[in-house]
């Protein structure tokens, strides 16, 4: 019992340790505190820190389909010599684990909700708007074709394939609550997403060197058009303070944080409740019905001025993603991505990132979008909001930050109904 309480507190508290050498350490920031996060899990995974359970015990949650078994089944398995004693305490940490990563994502997502000023940003997302719907077009295209040609190379296909286009449409939040609602094992989600930033890492890298002069040759030019420099300030500020965790315990921000906290909570239970209305032929849809039901509420009450404007629970948010990423990458081998099949992962993920960057640049070229409206679009839909300053950098052009932010804020938004949707229209063909 101590051992699960102490491993409870590290996963709780070591994201904050990653939070201050991000803060204090500029390669820790560039990377990002998500990336560090999976980093650490993963080492904790892998050297053995944590019990792996035997053989047999192993084989039986192979056998069941599951990441932990009941005690009395598992006490069966012992009395039959199928597993050990200390298989006991390998079982009841997995439920810990299963139990903290389920409850992390389904609190963080309101919280990343309640901080999106969606009315703001429609109002600025008309400017790049059909970029915005052509890059949806271009994933869900790309995906979906990269599903069929993949389809029979590795299990559950459909499901890779909905993550995706959760992960391109919006963001990390979005490829972790799709994990949930589609029901993805550890094992095979950490494997995704270490493929998936190290793919990314190339594409940023891409973005910010010899992306900007490779489209703006391709491209019609950007035309400047006059603007408010005090919305781009504005939405300069936002974005600056997305990665800035200090201040939130101070008495002026945390009371109203913690009324956040305690309506995430309620939106959190109504979700939940929610689920368990779902009849039991429907049971594989449970958890969808719960993240669904919290995403929306979470979006109409970001529509709330009184909870719009309380500060800082976006970064409440991505600390409860920085849990979970810890403890989910904990839950994996690293040795398992060096398996059968992949390869064609690694093709599968490229093929769902750069294709859908070629086909976004033909149909833009088609509809002449200019090149950095383009550009900061893509980075929106790919990487979410936080990289749209660094990219428009690169472009040496700060007027397009808020239509690439206003781009992304739609991605966080969509990302969950249009990731499942595209899931289970592929498993049904």
């Amino acid at each position: 019992m101590l051992q699960i309480s102490l491993l409870v507190v590290f996963y709780f508290t070591f994201p904050l340790v990653i939070i201050y050498f991000c803060k204090k350490w500029t390669l820790f920031q560039k990377l990002g505190t998500v990336v560090f996060a999976y980093l650490f899990g993963l080492i904790i995974g892998t050297v053995g820190i944590l019990p792996e359970g035997s053989r047999g015990y192993k084989l039986a949650l192979v056998e069941r389909g599951v990441s932990t078994i009941d005690n009395k089944t598992l006490e069966t398995l012992i009395s039959e010599g199928r597993a050990v004693p200390e298989d006991a305490t390998a079982n009841r940490i997995g439920a810990v684990q299963d139990m903290l990563t389920t409850i992390t994502i389904l609190l963080a997502f309101p919280l990343l909700m309640f901080s999106l000023n969606m009315k703001r940003w429609l109002k600025y997302a008309k400017k790049g708007f059909l970029s915005v719907v052509l890059a949806l077009v271009a994933g869900i295209v790309m995906v979906t074709a990269g599903y069929f040609i993949w389809k029979d190379s590795f299990p559950d296909t459909w499901k890779l394939a909905g993550m995706f286009e959760g992960i391109y449409t919006g963001g990390t939040p979005n490829f972790a609550a799709l994990k949930l609602m589609l029901n993805v094992d550890a094992d095979r989600f950490v494997v995704l997403n270490t493929y998936d930033i190290f793919v990314g890492a190339f594409l940023v890298l891409f973005f910010i060197t010899v992306a900007p002069r490779l489209f703006r040759a391709i491209l019609p030019k950007f035309k400047e058009k006059d603007g408010s420099s005090m919305d781009r300030e504005l939405v300069e500020k936002e974005i600056e303070s997305l990665d800035d965790f200090s201040g939130m315990l101070k008495k002026a921000t945390i009371l109203p944080l913690l009324r956040a906290f305690g309506l995430t909570i309620i939106i959190t239970g109504i979700g939940v409740g929610l689920s368990f209305l779902v009849p039991p032929e429907y049971m594989p849809y449970k958890n969808a019905v719960a993240v669904l039901s919290i995403t929306t509420l979470g979006i109409v009450a970001s529509l709330f001025k009184r909870i719009n404007t309380i500060e800082k629970t976006f970064q409440l948010g991505m600390y409860l993603i920085l849990v979970f990423s810890l403890t989910v990458a904990s839950m994996a081998d690293l040795s398992t991505m060096f398996g059968e099949g992949m390869l064609d992962l690694i093709l599968f993920i490229t093929w769902c990132y750069f294709g859908s960057l070629v086909l976004h640049i033909i149909l833009a070229r088609i509809f002449r979008i200019d090149a950095d409206n383009f550009l900061i679009t893509s980075t929106a839909y790919i990487f979410s909001p936080p990289f749209v300053p660094l990219v428009a950098n690169a472009l040496k052009n700060k007027d397009v930050i808020v239509t690439g932010i206003a781009g992304g804020v739609l991605g966080y938004i969509l990302g969950n109904y249009f990731g499942f949707t595209l899931a289970h229209i592929l498993e049904k063909l």
